[in-house]
């Protein structure tokens, strides 16, 4: 899916999906994480390649309490906690 206005698509945080949820990354947020250092997170997250209009997909989950997950960025995958991903704001695919 090519996204020509994504100001009309909904968002959610990448941090509350689950396996099978995929999308482009809107934002990062990392007001919405708590006990997090805002700016070394965010950076990480930018180092990894989360940057706007990158490709994401969750396409694992921990056995206890679904922590960490997988996500599929670009064409790699990362692990990543759910408190960390939370900060990522991703527009949904139209199958979500």
């Amino acid at each position: 899916m090519i996204y020509e206005d994504l100001t009309e698509c909904s968002s959610v945080s990448l941090g509350q999906g689950r396996v099978g949820l995929s999308g482009v990354v809107a934002a990062i947020d990392t007001s919405q994480c708590p006990g997090q250092v805002e700016s070394d997170l965010e950076r990480m997250l930018l180092e990894i390649g989360l940057i706007e209009g990158t490709p994401v997909e969750i396409t694992h989950e921990g056995p206890f309490g679904r922590d960490p997950i997988a996500v599929r960025v670009g064409n790699m995958r990362v692990a990543l906690r759910r408190r960390e991903a939370c900060a990522v704001q991703i527009y949904l695919n139209e199958e979500n």
